[in-house]
């Protein structure tokens, strides 16, 4: 059984030096006195105060801690259980306390503090859990722990710290949000599905239908012509899949100093990769911003089980800070990939766009613009040579509830 408190526990009179002085007089005077019974009575005393510091002073000996959450990745408001272990490996028993500190983007479940104190005994070799859920605020890469440890005598007249090293480390996601349909523009000749695509792999059947005499005899599927007793041939997948890059200029968002912006961005991001991961497109992410951990930025062009928790953590990890040029960037993460259509993510048209603008033209690339602030006197929705630009708020639904 645990009992929560909200701050650390007062001293006590008996871990206080003068205490112990005035003790030794008393015990020198019922000595000098012959007063036996007062004379007990301050050794006993001095008995238990330096038995429990003796006690005290042993008590982190052999105490294991290992601290592990529930999930490790998590989008805005979900909740996440850290389960933190404790050991008592030695023959003596300890009090226990155990403290958690939350930052300003984790908040405990149910309560209004950002430290939680809990307290339990534990006996000899037996091993206690200590249960705390909390909140996910907002996008980053937070540490949780390591806890704070005060183990005691079993009076509580002192307290030691024990110290934790390891530290589990939360991934929040950036919030996902619904979307107005976008525009993307598509190159790609084989993108078509299945049948209609002029192109298609062997390696990858979508299903069977009726044999056709126009088709080769070595694309019949014999066991489900056995099944069906008449003879059916493989439909393939095409053997290039729609692709699109999701590019972000974080330079425009830090030159303007608009971190709010920046944030709703990356909830744009997520949710248009998630949007389009479901329709069936490979899609890859680029962008000149520095991460948290040191990783690149740029995750190409695929299409996974984990292309989209990869953009997510990349998302997640993504500070304000510009690495290099977008442009730079971009044609980097293209290489030689033909059939790609790009998504451009930026907070104001100004001259690295343009210079972006002028890539995708002369690679002939398919690009959809999306940015932060778009003067709508002098930027139409739809620009020059099929060039779609959006107002980055506007495509967002609800946003003030979602904000």
């Amino acid at each position: 059984m645990t009992v929560d408190y909200q701050e650390s526990r007062e001293p006590t009179i008996f871990n206080s030096p003068l205490m112990l002085f005035f003790v030794g007089i008393f015990l020198f005077v019922a000595l000098l006195y012959r007063q036996m019974d007062l004379a007990l009575l301050g050794i006993l005393i001095l008995v238990v105060v330096v038995g429990a510091k003796a006690w005290c002073s042993m008590s982190p000996a052999h105490i294991r801690c290992d601290s592990v959450v529930d999930t490790r990745r998590v989008f805005p408001e979900e909740s996440v259980t850290l389960v933190t272990t404790v050991e008592n490996g030695k023959w003596l028993p300890v009090c226990l306390r155990i403290m958690w500190s939350f930052g300003g983007a984790l908040k405990p479940e149910g309560d209004n503090g950002s430290t939680i104190w809990q307290t339990a005994f534990v006996l000899w070799h037996q091993t206690v859990k200590f249960h705390q859920n909390f909140i996910a605020l907002r996008r980053g890469v937070y540490p949780v722990g390591p806890p704070r440890i005060r183990t005691s005598d079993l009076l509580g007249f002192f307290e030691k710290e024990k110290s934790v090293i390891d530290a589990a480390h939360i991934i929040v996601y950036p919030r996902r949000v619904s979307l107005r349909p976008v525009a993307i523009r598509k190159r790609d000749l084989f993108g078509a599905p299945g049948a209609k695509s002029p192109v298609q792999d062997p390696i990858y059947i979508l299903g069977t239908r009726d044999y056709q005499l126009s088709r080769p005899s070595r694309h019949i599927h014999w066991k489900a012509s056995a099944r069906h007793r008449r003879l059916q041939e493989k439909i393939f997948e095409p053997s290039e899949q729609e692709k699109v890059l999701l590019t972000l200029d974080v330079g425009s968002f830090e030159k303007s100093n608009q971190k709010e912006c920046f944030e709703r961005t990356l909830e744009v991001v997520a949710s248009l990769a998630v949007k389009l991961d479901g329709m069936g497109y490979a899609v890859g992410f680029a962008a000149n911003g520095t991460l948290t951990g040191g990783n690149s930025s740029v995750i190409p062009i695929t299409r996974g089980p984990r292309q989209i928790s990869a953009i997510l953590e990349t998302l997640a990890r993504m500070q304000t800070m510009p690495s290099g040029s977008i442009a730079q960037v971009i044609k980097q993460s293209l290489g030689l990939q033909r059939g790609v259509s790009c998504v451009h993510l930026c907070y104001e048209d100004d001259l690295s766009v343009a210079d972006v603008e002028k890539f995708f033209q002369k690679r002939q690339i398919p690009v959809t613009f999306l940015v932060g602030r778009r003067d709508r006197k002098s930027q139409p929705a739809r620009g020059k040579k099929g060039i779609y630009r959006y107002c980055i708020d506007e495509i967002r639904i609800n946003r003030s509830r979602q904000r």
